[in-house]
């Protein structure tokens, strides 16, 4: 009981010493710590941040179990790391740098938070579009921002500003048309680019009947938490890449519920089905194509 008292006095005492100013300093101290911390999870630099923080927790139970080798190597990696640091972040800081000089901190955009009513009317533009190019055998691709910044990829492209229209989209993807090779990418439920360069996928597990749109699509999943649409040429085949994975031959409707499941907040769903039922429907629809296309040979690389 008096080790208590003896502590409850001792913190008591600390308290007095707090200022107005202290807890201000702790106050914005812990927000851009919060702003780093979630804007490294969406990135690449989240996993590097990971690394480094396993590398001083190994520090720290190294020096607490006296492992002295443990701890001088360790040590060393430590002082020169922060010149790897810069070298393996040089994309992000180059990216927060370009940010606080055109639209001032990056911490404060409000990239990632979409008006749900617009990312909405969105969806429904680009499936009617999808659908009207699927018939005609059209190649297109669409690429929906969250909240990993493809500032890099629109800059490979011709910059836009301009609302989500089935028109516009049969336009720009216009086998004729100047950026009809290119992605289109939607952010906030707007047009910022067309024909832009992306990423392909790494991934030597990949279909051989899949071509480069789709090769684009997934890569771009890899490096980002976009989600991305894709028309096939060939076929006609509609496809959603997320998170690396490619779910293929979608009809228009379930490409509508799958958008309205990863880019609308849960409050603004509008159906009922549940993840499972989802998965059936896609299933049954894919064998249900499979066997109507089972004469004419598989799809053909783009």
């Amino acid at each position: 009981m008096e080790v208590l008292i003896n502590l409850a006095q001792v913190c008591l005492g600390y308290m007095k010493t707090i200022q107005v100013t202290d807890v201000i300093d702790i106050a914005i101290l812990s927000y851009f710590l919060y702003r780093i911390l979630m804007w490294a999870r969406n990135t690449n630099a989240g996993q590097v941040l990971k690394g480094i923080g396993f590398i001083f927790i190994m520090l720290w139970g190294s020096s607490v179990l006296h492992l002295h080798v443990v701890s001088y190597l360790l040590g060393k990696i430590i002082e020169v790391g922060f010149l790897a640091v810069v070298v393996v972040f040089q994309p992000e800081i180059r990216h927060f740098l370009e940010s606080m000089g055109e639209n001032g901190i990056p911490f404060f955009s409000s990239h990632g938070h979409e008006p749900a009513n617009e990312v909405e009317q969105a969806i429904h533009q680009l499936v009617e579009a999808y659908a009207s190019m699927s018939r005609d055998k059209i190649g297109a691709l669409t690429v929906f921002q969250r909240s990993s910044i493809l500032d890099d990829c629109i800059k490979t492209g011709t910059a836009l500003d301009c609302a989500v229209s089935a028109e516009l989209l049969k336009n720009i993807f216009w086998p004729k048309a100047p950026l009809h090779d290119g992605a289109v990418i939607v952010r906030a439920g707007r047009i910022v680019g067309a024909g832009c360069v992306l990423p392909l996928s790494s991934n030597t597990n990949i279909s051989r009947d899949l071509g480069t749109r789709h090769r684009a699509g997934i890569g771009m999943t890899e490096h980002s938490d976009a989600v991305v649409v894709i028309c096939s040429e060939e076929t006609g085949s509609i496809s959603v890449a997320v998170g690396g994975q490619l779910r293929r031959h979608l009809a228009p409707e379930t490409l509508r519920r799958l958008l309205k499941k990863e880019l609308l907040p849960r409050e603004q769903e509008t159906e009922g089905k549940t993840k499972w039922g989802e998965w059936f429907d896609w299933m049954a629809e894919s064998l249900a194509v499979g066997l109507s296309k089972k004469k004419g040979g598989d799809d053909h690389a783009e």
